[in-house]
């Protein structure tokens, strides 16, 4: 019988209840106490119940948690200027949302727009923006269209055209499957979902570039691994800090645990009178509702300074080392390897000397394992652990936690 009889069962729910959150902490209903290296899917980057932000969401509420987009939202320009500032660090403007999802929907739509602008040489317009196995992008029928991994897209079609996907890490068939109808190209500087799998400079690099040769958008998802999860304000930053992107999404970690998401249009010249990008969008292009409200901002302003003014980023790209170089010193016969950035981690396993039970994944029993001694982390892919801990984890939890990761990983050996 499902556990929860009038909820929609689209997720696989582990069997306990969690009621309460503190730092790196979650507690189920029991009262067990959990070392949290999940984060809400990289999204509690400050830790659970954080005092500041619990103060401005308290406070904001009191004053005011939404209007509508039909007005002036000062906290939205704060917000704005600060991603602009010190997060992405080239001028543009910003598109406040709720979820990744909708930041990824929002730049195809841009894309398309540009395509339009810039047509092909015959004057039709470019629609098709190249994506990558093993990417995400999100499940809305637009995001879920961007994503090259089949197994999210069965009996959802048709799916929304204009979506070619390329293996990552490839130029030579990204090149190949650039045409006359493509508008742009589309990655995640790590693949959080796909496997933990971070671009090559040399590609991210020729990705650019082909971009400039061709005049598509070079467009960035950095719902997973942005905001000082891989070492740097930005996942791509982190691989090609020289780069300059066109369009960015953004989720997760910009609300610390608050829904929100937005893109970022930057101001390159379309045109030869130097129309910038992002006056694509007028009134009446685009909308949300709930998008970036007066509690949202508030929040997210609170999260976006401690990233900064705390030097998170610099703390995760030193956490994730160590965490590379503990998980590989235990020689353990199932771990192939430790890839990704910062503290998003995925602990690649060798399934044949584990003993994975029938109708499971390895990555998924060893999931469970964990959670059985205490640690909470979650699968990418059948056979990659995810460790995404929050990035002000202190140093003695992460190490427990990695202690009860060794102590799992010995028990799912065969």
């Amino acid at each position: 019988m499902q556990r929860e009889p009038h909820v929609l069962g689209t997720y696989g729910r582990a069997p306990i209840d969690i009621v309460r959150g503190e730092g790196s902490y979650l507690f189920d209903a029991d009262g067990r106490r959990y070392i949290d290296f999940c984060a809400g899917i990289a999204t509690c980057c400050l830790g659970h119940a954080y005092p500041g932000l619990v103060a401005t969401i308290s406070e904001q509420a009191g004053r005011l948690m939404h209007c509508s987009n039909l007005y002036g939202i000062p906290q939205q320009e704060e917000l704005a200027q600060l991603i602009v500032r010190d997060v992405v660090g080239l001028d543009g403007q910003v598109f406040f949302c709720n979820s990744g999802a909708e930041a990824n929907d929002g730049i195809i739509k841009v894309a398309r727009r540009f395509g339009h602008r810039r047509p092909a040489a015959d004057g039709s317009p470019r629609y098709e923006v190249i994506t990558f196995l093993k990417g995400f992008h999100g499940r809305t029928l637009g995001s879920m269209s961007a994503t090259g991994q089949t197994k999210i897209q069965v009996e959802f079609d048709p799916l929304l055209v204009g979506f070619k996907y390329v293996e990552y890490n490839n130029t030579g068939a990204l090149r190949e499957a650039v045409n006359e109808r493509t508008c742009g190209i589309l990655l995640e500087a790590v693949q959080g979902e796909g496997g933990v799998n971070p671009a090559t400079p040399e590609f991210m690099r020729a990705v650019a570039e082909i971009c400039r040769e061709k005049d598509l958008l070079f467009m960035l998802d950095e719902v997973q691994c942005g905001f000082a999860r891989c070492g740097r304000m930005m996942g791509w930053q982190a691989i090609c800090p020289e780069l300059r992107p066109d369009l960015i999404s953004c989720a997760k970690g910009l609300g610390g645990g608050f829904p929100m998401g937005c893109f970022w249009v930057s101001r390159r010249a379309m045109d030869e009178k130097g129309t910038p990008l992002c006056s694509i969008m007028d009134p009446g292009s685009h909308g949300s509702t709930f998008g970036g409200t007066p509690l949202a901002c508030a929040a997210s302003l609170t999260v976006v300074h401690e990233l900064v003014e705390q030097n998170l980023a610099e703390r995760a790209e030193r956490l994730g080392r160590e965490i590379k170089e503990t998980v590989t010193s235990w020689n353990i016969p199932c771990v192939n390897t430790v890839r990704g950035l910062g503290l998003l981690r995925g602990v690649a396993l060798n399934p044949d000397v584990m003993k994975t039970p029938e109708g499971t994944t390895p990555a998924a029993h060893l999931n469970n394992l964990c959670r059985e001694n205490g640690l909470l982390a979650c699968p990418a892919g059948p056979n990659t652990l995810r460790l995404i801990p929050a990035l002000n984890i202190p140093d003695d939890v992460l190490a427990e936690g990695l202690t009860r990761l060794q102590t799992a990983l010995q028990e799912s050996l065969a």
